[in-house]
């Protein structure tokens, strides 16, 4: 799909598009922002500290733009969509968290499972009358260790396992965006869902790590990980390249590496039965159904 020289460089024009990228103010998220921005889209970073997004912005060329956003706070998620006017041409839910202790957001959801899949759900489905393009959702190669149970997203019953948890998430990420896409086809709508897999890359998402995984990492990192700019590659090709609803783009190389290519998710991110089980499961929970509204 590109040529393993292929770069932010080689972005089209992106003047008089509309950009927001949730988590923009760090990482791939960072660099995403800026990668767009100095294509000539006017960027919005949707962040939770606001300080450091003015700073982030303030380090990058053409448009941006920082608003205030929680992920792991539907009042928050729900006010940012309110102030939201006029079109927004690509949605980026980038921001995540990963491995982080046991512990619970504003509305009682695990962390993990409510940052990176019930926040972007919400986030979504809120936005999505104003939304013009593609939304563009930040899954990762742990999909296919996901195990969703979908009676008990939230870890309730269950033994906490971050490592799990984690993998849940990303799992649900690439589940929303097929059965996004399947529902958009359906309304008739033009607007593409794509996945994303960054590759692994040196972020701060390994922050949490701790022990013996923690000091694989460090030894790993030195050697294998990407740099966030290599990293953003496979998100900025899902937002600009002409590709069809429903891909999911992955670094085609050796070790997560390489040219951003279309990619086959695992067979349980397929399961359409099952994306449509945790749809419901996760209207119920953030009181959000798609085109945009609490759900009846």
């Amino acid at each position: 799909m590109t040529s393993s020289a292929w770069t932010a460089a080689d972005l089209p024009d992106l003047s008089g598009r509309t950009v927001v990228v949730t988590g923009g103010s760090s990482g791939i998220g960072a660099e995403t922002a800026r990668a767009l921005a100095g294509a000539g889209a006017r960027v919005v970073l949707a962040v939770r500290d606001m300080a450091r997004g003015e700073r982030v912005a303030a380090t990058m060329r053409g448009k941006t733009e920082v608003r205030r956003l929680d992920l792991e706070d539907l009042a928050s998620v729900r006010a940012f969509a309110a102030g939201w006017t006029g079109d927004l041409d690509i949605l980026i839910n980038n921001a995540g968290i990963m491995l982080v202790p046991e512990g619970r957001t504003v509305d009682g959801f695990e962390r993990q499972v409510g940052t990176n899949h019930l926040g972007h759900f919400a986030l979504t489905n809120l936005l999505v009358p104003h939304i013009t393009d593609r939304i563009v959702t930040i899954s990762s190669n742990a999909h296919s260790r996901g195990r969703i149970d979908v009676d008990d997203l939230n870890w309730r019953s269950r033994a906490y396992d971050a490592s799990q948890a984690y993998s849940d998430s990303k799992l649900a990420n690439l589940l929303f965006t097929l059965e996004l896409q399947r529902r958009l086809l359906v309304a008739g709508s033009r607007i593409r869902a794509i996945a994303v897999h960054p590759g692994m890359a040196r972020t701060n998402l390994f922050g949490h790590a701790t022990g013996a995984r923690a000091a694989l990492i460090g030894v790993l990192g030195r050697f294998l990980l990407q740099d966030p700019e290599h990293g953003a590659l496979t998100t900025l090709v899902a937002a600009t390249r002409d590709l069809p609803g429903g891909s999911y783009v992955a670094p085609g190389g050796f070790g997560h590496r390489g040219a951003p290519e279309i990619a086959a998710p695992s067979s349980a991110a397929r399961d359409g039965a099952f994306a449509r089980r945790l749809w419901d499961a996760s209207v119920r929970l953030t009181g959000v159904d798609q085109p945009g509204g609490p759900s009846s």
